[in-house]
C-alpha cells in the first residue's frame, strides 16, 4: 500500500442509463418539444451530479436553476422567484390577469389575492415566451425543500407543458403530491463495481482491496458517502483501514463527514459558515453585514474556499445542500441565537420584512409578543400573495411565541385555517390538537369545531364531517347567526354527500336544527332562504316545502346575482332544483356556477361542478358537450394532480349502451361508495347502470342494480332518479309489487314540482302499468310533456315504449311511426343499446332498417374537440389557454393538428365541420 490523496476530479460512473434519459430530454427540447422528468432518490445518491452534468451539456439552451432550501420553506414563492427573476422582463407580454397575479405573488404590486392557477398560467406563459427565443432548461434541485406555493405551481407547470421548447427536470427525495403523475427516473445507489470505480477515481494512489470493499459496502453504494468519506479522513488511515467508521444511516454518516471537515476549519471560519448556512438566500452582502456585527473578519472565508466547502463571491454557495444542513445543525443553541439576531439586524425591514421576521422568530428563546405580532403581519402578507402554507408557518410560530393564552389560541387556530386552505389537513389537525390542549373561550371552541368539520369534509366527504359541522353551527349561532347559517348549509351539504344514516349529523338532524334556529329574519337573505328550502324538504316533506323550494330555485335562475353570491350559495340551491324535477333550472344554476368559478379563478370545485353539469347535459342528449366538459375537467385534474372525475365517463358509457366499458368503470366506484358510505356516488352509479341494462333489455339486472337505490332509506334527493328505471324493469320481469311501489314513490316525488319532466316520466311509468285506452292516453301525455323539456333521451324512450306497446297491441302501422321516431332520435344521440331495441322492434313490424353506421365520425381527441369548439365560439388562443391551463403556443399547436385532421385551413371553417362531427 502507498500513501493516498484525494483526486482532483471525478466523473459520473455507473450512470449510463440515467445520462441517456437526461440526454433524450435535452434533445427533445432542442427540437421544439416539452419534456418533464423527476430524478428521485436518497440524499447523496447523485441527483445533483446528474443535474450538473445535464446543465453542462445544455450550452445551446437558456438554463434556469432553482435550489430548494429547508429554512426557506416558509417564505412564500421564494423558489418560484429564483426561477422567474431572470424572465420578469417579459412579464408585460402576459395577459393582464396573469401578469397581475404573478406580480402580486412576488410582492411587486398590491392587489387582490392572486389565484394559484393564474400564477401557474403566468409562469407557463413566461416559459413559452422565453423559449420562443431559444430552448429553455429549468432545473429544480432539492424539490422537497421548496416552499409549498412554489412546489404546487411548478407541479402545475410540469403537467401543462406541451408544445413549448422547455425542459423541466426536478431532483427530489420522494415523489410528493405536487409531483404525482410526472414521469420519474429513480436514481439508485451504485452497484458494487461502479462504487469501487468511483472510489478509485477519487484517490491518487492504490488502496487495500479489503478496505475498499469495506468502504463500498458500508456506504451502500451512495456516491456522496463514498466521496465524503475519502475527504473526511487521512490517506494513511484509509489505506490501513483504521479510518472506517461504524455503520450508521447514510444521511447521518454523510453529515458526520461534513462535520469532520468543518471542525478542521479555524473557529472564525466555522462561525462564518454557520452564519452563511442560516440564511439560504445566498445574499453575500447580507452575510457580510451580519458577519461584521458578529466580529467575523473578511479573511475567515479563505480556508473554507480553499477546502472547497463554500464559495464567497457575488453569492454564497455551499458545495452540497447536505453540507449546508450539517453546518447549520452543528451550531449550538446559543450560536443559533446570535446568528439569527445578527441576520435579523442586517436584513432591511422595508425591503425584506418577512425574512427579517423569520430570523427574529428563530432567535427568540422565550415568548415575545413583539416578534409574534411581526410574524402575524408576515402571515397577512403571505395570504395576500396567495401563500396559505407560508401564512400557516408564520402564524404557528407566532402562536408559540405568544405570552397570552388567548392570543396563542387565536393564532394557532388561524394557522390551522391557513393549513386547511393550503390542503395540508394533517397540519391543520395537529394545530387543532395544540389549540385544544389549552384553555379556549366559547367562540374559540366553536371555531375549533368548525375547523374540525371543514377538515373532515375537505379530506374525503366522510361521515365524520356532518356532526362536527352541526356542533360548530350550534355553538356559533350565539355569536353570529349569519355565520351559523353558512355552517348549517355546509353541514347539510356534508350530510347530503355522506348520505343516510349518519350518527348525530344526518340530514334529519341537521334539518331539524335549522328549523329550530331562531330568530328568523324579517327580510331573509339568500342563504337563509336556501337553508329554509333544504331543511323544510327533509323535515316537512317536498309537498309542504314546495313553495320554499321554488323560491330558492328562482333566486339563482335569474341574472341578478353577483359572482360572489353565485359562488357562495348557488351550489346549495341545485339539489332543490333536482328535488323539484326542474332540469332546466338545475342546468341554469350549474351553468352560472361554472361560469362564476371561471371568472373568479376559484377552481377547487370545478371538477365536481362540471361532473354535475355533465350529468344534466348528457341527460339532455348532448353527448358532444358532455365530452367537452369531461375534457375540461380532466385538464383541471391533470394540472392539479387531482384524480379525474369518475362519474361522467360511466354515464356516457351507460347512455351509449357500451356495457363492457360501463361495467369496468362502475364496479370500483360502486364498491368504493358502498365501503365509504358515499350514498350520492352509489345511487348515481346504480341509476346509470339501470339505464344501461334497460337499454340492453337486461331487465333482471336493471332491477337488481336499482332496487337498493330506491329502498326505504334511500337518498332524499337522488333516490328518485332510478324510480322510472325500476318501474320499467320490474314491469318487464313481472315483479308487479316492486313496480307499483316504485310508481307510488315516483308520484310522490314529482307532485311538488309538477314540472313537465317529472310528470312526463310519471305518465310514461304509469303507462307501463296500465292497459288499453288508459295506457295510450298516458303514453301520449308522456310524449307531449317530455317534448317540452330538454330530456331528449327520455322523450325518445317514451316513443320507443309507446311503439313497443302499439306493436304488441297489433297496431303495426301506428307502431312504425313511433318506433321510427324513436330509432332516429336514439341513433342520432348515439344511444346505441336503445337504438338497437328500436331497430329490432321496427323489423318486427315489417319495416326495413339497416345496421347503424359505426364508423368514427369525429377523428379528434377529447381535448382537441374542446379546443376546436372554443375556437369556433370565438375564443382567442390566450382565452382558450386560460380555460384549459395551456400556453397560447400549445393551443396553436393543437389547432394546427385539428385543422389537419378535419381537412380545413382556418377557424372560419370550424363551425360547418364541427356541426357534422358533433
Amino acid at each position: 500500500m502507498v500513501a493516498l490523496g484525494l483526486g482532483r476530479s471525478t466523473s459520473l460512473v455507473g450512470r449510463a442509463a440515467e445520462l441517456e434519459t437526461c440526454g433524450d430530454l435535452l434533445e427533445a427540447v432542442r427540437t421544439g418539444e416539452s419534456r418533464v422528468l423527476v430524478l428521485s432518490g436518497d440524499p447523496g445518491v447523485g441527483k445533483s451530479a446528474l443535474l450538473d452534468q445535464l446543465t453542462g451539456r445544455a450550452t445551446d439552451c437558456q438554463v434556469f436553476r432553482v435550489v430548494g432550501v429547508q429554512s426557506e420553506m416558509e417564505l412564500v414563492f421564494a423558489g418560484l422567484h429564483q426561477l422567474c427573476a431572470p424572465m420578469l422582463d417579459r412579464v408585460d407580454t402576459l395577459p393582464d390577469p396573469q401578469r397581475d397575479a404573478l406580480r402580486a405573488a412576488f410582492g411587486l404590486c398590491e392587489g387582490p389575492t392572486p389565484k394559484p392557477f393564474l400564477i401557474g398560467l403566468a409562469v407557463l406563459g413566461l416559459l413559452a415566451e422565453t423559449s420562443a427565443e431559444r430552448p429553455v432548461l429549468c432545473v429544480v434541485d432539492d424539490f422537497q425543500w421548496l416552499d409549498r406555493a412554489s412546489a404546487q405551481t411548478l407541479g402545475f407547470v410540469a403537467r401543462r407543458l406541451a408544445a413549448e421548447s422547455v425542459g423541466l427536470i426536478f431532483g427530489a427525495r420522494d415523489i410528493t403530491a405536487e409531483l404525482a403523475g410526472i414521469p420519474q427516473l429513480p436514481v439508485r445507489p451504485l452497484p458494487h463495481e461502479f462504487a469501487s470505480e468511483l472510489l478509485k477515481s477519487a484517490l491518487t494512489g492504490s488502496m487495500d482491496v479489503r478496505v475498499r470493499d469495506q468502504i463500498v459496502t458500508e456506504t451502500g453504494g451512495n456516491p456522496l458517502a463514498v466521496l465524503e468519506w475519502v475527504r473526511s479522513t487521512t490517506p494513511q488511515r484509509l489505506a490501513g483501514g483504521f479510518g472506517l467508521l461504524t455503520v450508521s444511516a447514510l444521511p447521518s454518516r454523510i453529515e458526520e463527514s461534513f462535520g469532520l471537515q468543518l471542525t478542521a476549519m479555524p473557529v472564525q471560519t466555522q462561525r462564518l459558515l454557520r452564519l452563511a448556512a442560516a440564511d439560504p438566500s445566498g445574499d453575500a452582502a447580507l452575510v457580510w453585514r451580519a458577519a461584521t456585527t458578529m466580529g467575523i473578519p473578511f479573511h475567515a472565508a479563505t480556508p473554507a474556499v480553499e477546502a472547497g466547502l463554500a464559495e464567497f463571491g457575488a453569492r454564497v454557495w455551499f458545495r452540497h445542500p447536505l453540507l449546508r444542513s450539517a453546518v447549520y445543525r452543528s451550531a449550538s443553541v446559543t450560536d443559533r441565537h446570535d446568528i439569527h439576531v445578527a441576520l435579523a439586524e442586517a436584513t432591511d425591514a422595508q425591503l425584506d420584512p418577512d425574512r427579517r421576521a423569520w430570523h427574529r422568530a428563530q432567535a427568540a428563546t422565550a415568548p415575545d409578543e413583539d416578534t409574534a405580532a411581526d410574524l402575524e403581519r408576515s402571515a397577512a402578507r403571505a395570504q395576500a400573495r396567495g401563500g396559505p402554507a407560508a401564512a400557516a408557518a408564520f402564524l404557528e410560530r407566532a402562536g408559540l411565541l405568544s405570552a397570552d393564552a388567548g392570543r396563542r389560541g387565536a393564532r394557532l387556530l388561524s394557522a390551522g385555517q391557513a393549513s386547511l386552505q393550503a390542503g395540508n389537513y394533517d397540519a391543520a389537525l395537529r394545530l387543532l390538537a395544540n389549540v385544544e390542549a389549552g384553555p379556549l373561550d366559547p367562540l374559540q371552541q366553536a371555531t375549533a369545531d368548525l375547523l374540525h368539520g371543514q377538515v373532515a369534509f375537505a379530506s374525503g366527504m366522510g361521515s365524520d364531517a356532518p356532526p362536527l359541522l352541526l356542533r360548530a353551527a350550534k355553538r356559533l349561532q350565539r355569536f353570529d347567526i349569519d355565520q351559523a347559517r353558512e355552517i348549517y348549509l355546509a353541514a347539510w351539504m356534508a350530510a347530503f354527500f355522506a348520505g343516510s344514516p349518519v350518527s348525530g349529523g344526518g340530514l334529519p338532524e341537521v334539518s331539524k336544527a335549522v328549523r329550530d334556529l331562531l330568530p328568523r329574519s324579517d327580510r331573509p337573505g339568500k342563504p337563509e332562504l336556501v337553508l329554509d328550502a333544504l331543511s323544510s324538504m327533509v323535515v316537512a316533506g317536498p309537498a309542504a316545502a314546495a313553495p320554499a323550494m321554488r323560491v330558492a330555485v328562482e333566486l339563482f335562475t335569474h341574472a341578478g346575482n353577483t359572482t360572489d353570491e353565485v359562488l357562495r350559495w348557488s351550489w346549495f340551491a341545485h339539489p332543490v332544483a333536482i328535488a323539484l324535477w326542474d332540469n332546466d333550472a338545475w342546468r341554469a344554476i350549474l351553468v352560472r356556477y361554472v361560469e362564476s368559478i371561471r371568472a373568479a379563478g376559484v377552481l377547487d370545485m370545478m371538477p365536481i361542478a362540471l361532473s354535475s353539469l355533465a350529468t344534466v347535459t348528457a341527460w339532455s342528449g348532448d353527448f358532444a358537450a358532455t365530452t367537452a366538459m369531461m375534457a375540461e375537467s380532466d385538464a383541471i385534474c391533470q394540472a392539479t394532480g387531482a384524480p379525474a372525475a369518475a362519474l361522467p365517463p360511466i354515464l356516457l358509457a351507460c347512455f351509449r349502451g357500451d356495457r363492457a366499458v360501463a361495467e369496468l368503470l362502475a364496479r370500483p366506484v360502486i364498491d368504493d361508495a358502498a365501503a365509504t358510505g358515499n350514498s350520492c356516488a352509489l345511487i348515481w352509479a346504480q341509476w346509470v347502470m339501470a339505464v344501461l341494462y334497460n337499454g340492453l333489455g337486461q331487465y333482471r339486472q336493471a332491477v337488481d342494480v336499482a332496487r337498493s337505490a330506491v329502498g326505504p332509506t334511500g337518498h332524499y334527493v337522488l333516490a328518485r332518479w332510478p324510480l322510472p328505471e325500476v318501474v320499467e324493469a320490474a314491469s318487464r320481469t313481472g315483479d308487479t309489487d316492486l313496480a307499483d311501489e316504485a310508481l307510488l314513490r315516483l308520484e310522490e316525488s314529482v307532485r311538488p314540482g309538477s314540472t313537465d319532466a317529472g310528470l312526463g316520466l310519471l305518465a310514461r311509468s304509469r303507462a307501463l302499468r296500465s292497459d288499453g285506452e288508459a295506457a295510450e292516453v298516458l303514453y301520449r301525455e308522456a310524449v307531449d310533456r317530455l317534448g317540452r323539456t330538454c330530456l331528449r333521451p327520455e322523450l325518445a324512450r317514451a316513443h320507443l315504449l309507446y311503439g313497443e306497446w302499439l306493436r304488441r297491441a297489433g297496431r303495426r302501422v301506428d307502431a312504425r311511426a313511433e318506433l321510427r321516431i324513436a330509432h332516429e332520435m336514439l341513433a342520432a344521440m348515439d344511444m346505441g343499446a336503445f337504438a338497437e331495441r328500436a331497430r329490432r322492434e321496427l323489423l318486427a313490424t315489417g319495416e326495413r332498417v339497416g345496421q347503424p353506421d359505426t364508423e368514427q365520425a369525429n377523428p379528434l381527441t377529447a381535448q382537441e374537440a374542446l379546443i376546436a369548439r372554443l375556437a369556433r365560439d370565438g375564443r382567442t388562443n390566450p382565452e382558450i389557454g386560460a380555460q384549459l391551463f395551456l400556453s397560447a403556443r400549445t393551443v396553436e399547436w393543437h389547432l394546427h393538428k385539428v385543422f389537419a385532421k378535419l381537412g380545413i385551413a382556418s377557424r372560419r371553417e370550424l363551425a360547418a365541420v364541427l356541426a357534422g362531427a358533433d
